[in-house]
């Protein structure tokens, strides 16, 4: 298939050499130029607009950073060249905001689904992502087979909006749980306690969770370098996540502390580190 991919950034890039990989036909277009430039050796062809790349794909998937930056791609592209063909947005951004977005494809006469991932660029290349698909059923049906090349089992989760909801449910447990984590480590090194000891027991209760045994060589050696999931993507889901449990008349009080911490980060200049690198605030290094 011939497709257009928006947005070629941490995720983008793993996401289009793997459709490379599998057969299809993509062109690429990113704001920064030089990250799509990476994957011309790849085959891909880098277009220099929205509006070029679009018009060589028959669908066209979008792996963007917020609801800000397709806003603005979409102002790019006329409408007669979106006329017919299937936008996939897949990354995550407010459940309003993908239901606008869905609005405004129907009135340039394409079709829209959601497509949030969950998942690493580890995942990404072997294409073992977490789909989830907010689409009429029919759409569904029509798309699934495509999508597996990302993830073996993408999920329908319901209609448009749906997705994006579910999808910033997951994130709040990234946040939660990193923090929690985090000051549950921090307690036991200021103890003096083994942390081998700590993993051993918390392994058998149930109260673990994968991402710990997954992060804890990250908190152990502060390297936060080479991010899947940069501390500044996880301030923006953050945000979202609060004003959509608003919406909803959920209590928001520990999402404000995470993102107390989270700011800190951004202030200390961990912005484009991963997003573990909140255990530098939580747990900072005692000076000498």
């Amino acid at each position: 298939m011939d497709v257009a991919f928006l947005g070629t950034g941490l995720m983008g890039q793993p996401m289009v050499r793997r459709l490379l990989e599998t057969g299809h036909r993509v062109a690429v277009y990113n704001r920064t130029r030089e990250k799509a430039e990476v994957l011309s050796d790849a085959g891909a062809v880098i277009t220099f607009t929205p509006r070029e790349a679009v018009e060589q794909g028959q669908c066209v998937l979008f792996m963007l950073s917020d609801g800000a930056a397709i806003e603005q791609v979409l102002a790019g592209i006329p409408k007669e060249s979106l006329h017919g063909r299937t936008v996939i947005q897949m990354g995550t951004i407010a459940v309003r905001e993908s239901r606008a977005f869905c609005e405004q494809v129907k009135k340039m006469g394409g079709d829209y689904l959601e497509c949030p991932v969950l998942g690493s660029r580890k995942e990404t290349q072997a294409g073992r992502l977490i789909l989830m698909v907010g689409a009429s059923l029919e759409q569904y049906r029509q798309w699934r087979s495509f999508l597996t090349c990302f993830g073996p089992d993408p999920q329908y989760i319901g209609e448009v909006g749906q997705a994006a909801a579910f999808k910033l449910a997951l994130n709040q447990l990234i946040a939660s749980l990193m923090s929690a984590f985090s000051v549950s480590l921090g307690m036991i090194e200021r103890e003096g306690i083994s942390s081998d000891l700590f993993m051993s027991v918390l392994r058998q209760s149930a109260l673990y969770a994968p991402m710990f045994y997954k992060k804890l060589p990250r908190l152990l050696k502060r390297n936060f370098s080479d991010p899947n999931f940069p501390v500044r993507h996880l301030v923006k889901d953050v945000d979202l996540i609060i004003s959509d449990c608003r919406s909803k008349g959920l209590s928001v009080e520990h999402l404000r502390g995470i993102r107390t911490v989270l700011e800190e980060a951004l202030n200390a200049g961990l912005g484009d580190q991963d997003y573990s690198a909140m255990f530098e605030i939580i747990q900072p290094l005692k000076k000498p």
